[in-house]
């Protein structure tokens, strides 16, 4: 069964344009699938798979024949697995620029579209990242009368509607949005996928792709980053606890980010004398994910990570925006600050619609039109002089414009 992805708008809107469209992303998290959902919308098309040796293998070593046999004769070509093919980017320019045929490719990781591909086709392709489900997916495949009422909701939202919308969100932020993830029967099964997916993350590409020889090091990485989502990442402290040096770890964590597994964001600042300028935070693109990494999969409520895991869950709603955070050396902080002129604030339960001292620093300094305080119980506005701040649940991070 197909379930609609929200990238599908974006991507339709290119489907008369000439140039290429790479739909980029972890493993299973339904590329394929989309893959083959536009397959089905177009004319004379071809489905080709470079898991398929022979054909990766003419591809890289004959493409003029290549193109005869799999390009000349249709006119939509689509390309699974792009990521195993040497030297993608200039056997696809070579195909672009000698044939008017629309191209679709994808991949399991953005390295090698990265490194070897960009060069050669600039201004001849759109990139789209395609990741496991938002909540907003998530929930309209679970339920999608309620995702109906979610996807109109405000701050105006009733209680009655907002619990039944948090009891789904508890299981979101628990297992993570993988699609076979998400239909699996039980709580057993969702474990035994993500420790699979993990596996595959771990030890193929991760691994294989990137050429990360050490695999322990390379896990207590991942053990040390998902034990610190949110804050500040110290280099020095995870060279010596991982026994590489600054220079390899930067490399790794770079590696896991083009692989889709985790995200640094950057701080934001305009006074290098007052503010922090250097290091980012941390960020898992996917919960589930995370959580097998430390083997705790206890309700939201019952957890001493709470905090972090909404501040994680609020980082995946905003994704595919330009996020950081702010921090100021005299401690002044504000959890995110998105596309450089919008402040979010995530809390728990609050008595009343209140800011942190924090938080009315960055309103006095940088006076933005809006900022929103994300949290369990208070749901509304208030203006703070010319600022009006939104009170939202934690599921409405989505509809932040």
């Amino acid at each position: 069964m197909y379930y609609k992805r929200d990238l599908e708008e974006k991507i339709e809107q290119y489907l008369e344009s000439s140039e290429i469209i790479a739909i980029f992303g972890p493993r299973q998290v339904g590329k394929t699938t989309l893959l083959k959902e536009f397959y089905k919308r177009v004319s004379n098309p071809i489905f080709l798979t470079f898991e398929d040796i022979e054909l990766k293998i003419l591809f890289e070593e004959d493409i003029k024949s290549f193109i005869a046999l799999h390009i000349e004769p249709y006119e939509h070509i689509f390309i699974d697995e792009f990521q195993y093919a040497k030297m993608g980017g200039k056997q696809l320019k070579y195909i672009y620029d000698t044939t008017d045929k629309k191209i679709f490719i994808s991949g399991s990781s953005a390295m090698e579209l990265s490194i070897n591909a960009v060069k050669y086709l600039v201004g001849r392709i759109f990139v789209f990242n395609l990741y496991s489900f938002s909540f907003g997916e998530f929930l309209r495949v679970k339920d999608g009368t309620l995702y109906k009422l979610y996807a109109k909701a405000n701050e105006n939202i009733s209680a009655p509607i907002t619990k039944k919308i948090y009891s789904y969100l508890d299981e979101y932020i628990t297992y993570g949005g993988y699609p076979r993830v998400i239909l699996s029967k039980n709580s057993e099964e969702k474990k035994e996928v993500l420790k699979n997916l993990l596996s595959i993350y771990l030890l193929r590409d991760i691994k294989e792709i990137a050429k990360i020889a050490d695999e322990t090091k390379m896990y207590k990485l991942v053990k040390a980053l998902s034990l610190q989502i949110g804050n500040v990442v110290v280099y020095s402290e995870l060279s010596k606890l991982i026994g590489v040096n600054s220079v390899q770890l930067k490399e790794y964590l770079s590696v896991f980010e083009k692989a889709f597994l985790t995200k640094t964001i950057s701080p934001f600042f305009t006074n290098k004398q007052l503010e922090i300028v250097k290091n980012p935070e941390i960020f898992f693109f996917d919960m589930g994910l995370r959580n097998v990494i430390i083997k705790n999969f206890s309700a939201l409520e019952d957890r001493v990570d709470k905090g972090a895991m909404l501040e994680n869950f609020v980082f995946r709603a905003l994704v595919e925006r330009d996020i950081k955070y702010y921090r100021t050396k005299n401690g002044a902080e504000v959890d995110f600050i998105i596309d450089d002129s919008i402040p979010i604030e995530i809390k728990s339960n609050l008595s009343s619609m209140k800011i942190s001292k924090s938080y009315y620093y960055f309103l006095e300094n940088y006076k933005p039109k809006v900022g929103y305080v994300l949290n369990f119980n208070q749901m509304g506005k208030k203006d703070f002089g010319d600022i009006e701040m939104r009170f939202l649940p934690h599921f409405l991070a989505e509809h932040i414009i």
